[in-house]
């Protein structure tokens, strides 16, 4: 199931493809976006009957917690790292 989330970071309405390279300011927005499409996501997990989506809902909201701590203190590599595993999110 694919699901096209409203961004409300997306300036042109195109979706990026896979891997990140650029400068660092597109890598900040990028993880961005990342971060609240995956918010989306943990939300739908949430949504999912008898609490059998928490276990994701929990991963995924830590994984959301460590990309945004490594935009706080702007530690490029993590938050390289934190791009590449939130794109990966399904």
């Amino acid at each position: 199931m694919t699901t096209k989330f409203n961004d409300p970071l997306d300036d042109n309405g195109s979706e990026k493809g896979g891997g990140w390279s650029g400068s660092e300011n597109d890598l900040i927005t990028d993880l961005l976006h990342q971060i609240i499409r995956v918010k989306e996501l943990i939300k739908h997990y949430e949504a999912i009957p008898e609490g059998e989506g928490m276990l994701a809902a929990s991963i995924l909201t830590e994984l959301v917690s460590e990309a945004h701590r490594s935009l706080v203190d702007y530690d490029t590599v993590l938050m390289r790292k934190y791009y590449e595993l939130l794109l990966n999110c399904d």
